[in-house]
């Protein structure tokens, strides 16, 4: 029962709270003994209080206790990521190089949590400024992937695709603005939702930037949409709510669905991800869909104009530091900005209008499409010390070919576990989706998974 607890879903849990079956201390309690237990392993959490979340769980069990549950999401324990900001605690961006001030405020979406009566009883770890695709920070420990400890669990959204993984809980918030919910949710074997862009209020809007859940079941990453979405003063942005109801049940049957298993550029497809992506697309063609491949989405002249935009942008920020504070920034960071003083003003501009061709090169691709499945990554889970897949400062974006389009069209995005390597590594299924259609990717992501042979979840 103890190991049980932890590995019920928010959807389980709340029908657990509701009959009185279950109280949200005993469960709290198991997901602070399976953090205990794995943690110094996976190195996953930052800032972990379990003192004030037992004092929330306390609350949440005297509310279901007397009828009165806060929201959707009462006594149901919960992680968010370092850079979504709560009150109280430094938001240091995964450097050594930061401020530790206390952030004065929630973000917008653990105001929503909060207020939903969830338990955040930790946030999780993310890698230096939330420009890596792994758990490589000057700042926390390196992150593991439960899986695998000697890899990468992704990024930058790694201790939230690792805590997903491991159970600590069922649902966990991330950000993404290339790719960083989704690629540790594929590496971690995991549902991921990028939403479409302002569904989630953000605070610090910028193109691309979305938060979003990673968790076990797609039934719990919209439950937690619903909860985190609608507008925020903070965020001009920011949309309405996403509508309440989420039902599993979808018919792939008529489905126009276009598969793109090359991006075109960037790191090669590993065979396996391609089969595995493959089989997934037939599963659903079998059902009904029509299915059919697409060439690829984007250019190298994109993929490139938008590296050196942002280059550029992260140069300006780490000039900006002291310079004792600059020298503690990890050096394939400062090795990237390096380069940022050779691009003219030109080659910046046209990096920034790259973006916008990113999403017309989306919107083209959906013109006969209900969706679009890819791989999320062209490759497994990569060793957990580098970095980059690459192994190159220079060239830290081949693997996100498959991901950025959808942050820059602002398209939603979700991943599924579709597989496994060889070596036994989770392959993730990207399903992106017509704008506002975020329930209707985590409709197909169920599906998917309920036909996907399952393997018993990680204990390392």
């Amino acid at each position: 029962m103890t190991e049980r607890l932890a590995d019920l879903t928010a959807v389980e849990l709340i029908a657990r709270y509701r009959d009185g079956s279950l109280s949200p201390v005993e469960v709290l309690e198991d997901v602070l003994a399976r953090v205990d237990s794995l943690e110094p392993k996976l190195c996953a959490l930052y800032a972990p209080d379990p003192t004030a979340a037992r004092a929330a769980a306390r609350d949440s069990e005297y509310r279901w206790r007397t009828g009165e549950p806060a929201g959707p999401l009462d006594g149901v324990p919960v992680t968010v990521k370092e850079n979504i900001a709560t009150r109280g605690t430094p938001v240091p961006q995964g450097t050594a190089a930061a401020d530790l001030t206390p952030a004065t405020e929630d973000a917008p979406a653990a105001a929503r949590l909060r207020a939903s009566g969830a338990v955040i009883f930790s946030k999780t770890t993310m890698p230096e400024y939330g420009m890596l695709s792994s758990g490589v920070s000057t700042f926390h420990h390196l992150s593991r992937n439960p899986w695998d400890p000697a890899r990468t669990p992704g990024g930058s959204s790694a201790g939230a695709g690792a805590a997903a993984a491991a159970g600590y809980g069922p649902i966990h918030l991330g950000t993404d603005i290339g790719g960083s919910i989704r690629l540790p949710a594929g590496w971690c074997g995991v549902v991921g939702l990028k939403p479409t862009h302002g569904r989630v209020a953000v605070g610090n809007p910028y193109p691309g930037r979305a938060i979003g859940p990673l968790a076990r079941t797609a039934a719990d990453a919209a439950l937690a949409l619903t909860v985190i979405s609608g507008p925020d003063r903070r965020d001009y942005t920011s949309l309405p709510r996403v509508p309440d109801s989420y039902s599993p049940s979808v018919d792939p049957q008529g489905l126009r669905i276009g598969l793109l298993l090359d991006a075109g550029l960037g790191l090669p497809v590993d065979p396996e991800v391609s089969a595995a992506v493959s089989a997934a697309a037939a599963l659903l063609e079998k059902a009904g869909a029509i299915v059919e491949p697409i060439p690829p989405i984007i250019t190298r002249e994109m993929l490139d104009g938008l590296d050196h935009f942002w280059r550029v942008r992260s140069a300006y920020d780490i000039n900006a530091l002291p310079e004792d504070r600059r020298l503690k920034v990890l050096p394939e960071i400062r090795r990237w900005v390096s380069t940022a003083s050779e691009l003219t003003a030109f080659d910046v501009f046209h990096g920034y209008t790259q973006m916008h061709a990113m999403a017309v090169a989306v919107d083209n691709a959906f013109a006969d499409y209900d969706f679009i499945l890819s791989p999320v990554a062209p490759i497994t889970a990569f060793p957990a010390e580098l970095a980059y897949p690459t192994d190159d400062p220079l060239k830290p974006f081949e693997h996100i070919a498959f991901t950025v389009p959808y942050n820059m069209s602002t398209h939603p995005a979700a991943t599924v576990n579709c597989g496994f390597s060889s070596t036994g590594l989770p392959i993730g299924l990207q399903i992106a989706a017509p704008r506002f259609n975020d329930l209707a990717a985590l409709r197909l992501a169920a599906y998917v998974d309920a036909q996907t042979p399952h393997r018993p979840w990680p204990s390392i």
